[in-house]
């Protein structure tokens, strides 16, 4: 799950570089003015920023899903392995006596 998440964040944050560095190449190669050229770049810095707080906040939540659910799976084991640790110590209780009636009938 950890290989999955770390991929996906660095495939969207490529593609969001490469984005944001072909959109430049692009205005700064395009015939405009200064003006106009540095205005589309500012815009395209929103909408580049836009993405990228869109594509954190949906790795957040998967993120915290994840983390969520080993949570669930570690208390869950964490149950279990006291659960079968008490029966254990009951199975013990039951023989110890009767070991020690053994014991003092010898």
């Amino acid at each position: 799950m950890d290989d999955r998440c770390s991929s996906v964040v660095e495939v969207t944050f490529s593609f969001l570089i490469g984005a944001a560095a072909g959109f430049v190449l692009g205005v700064m190669f395009a015939p405009a003015s200064g003006t106009e050229t540095r205005k589309k770049i500012q815009d395209g810095a929103v909408k580049t920023g836009e993405k990228a707080k869109e594509s954190y906040d949906r790795i957040a939540k998967e993120a915290e899903k994840s983390i969520q659910m080993v949570k669930e799976k570690t208390t869950e084991g964490v149950t279990t392995i006291k659960d079968f640790v008490d029966k254990k110590k009951d199975e013990l209780a039951k023989k110890v006596p009767a070991i020690a009636k053994e014991e003092e009938a010898k």
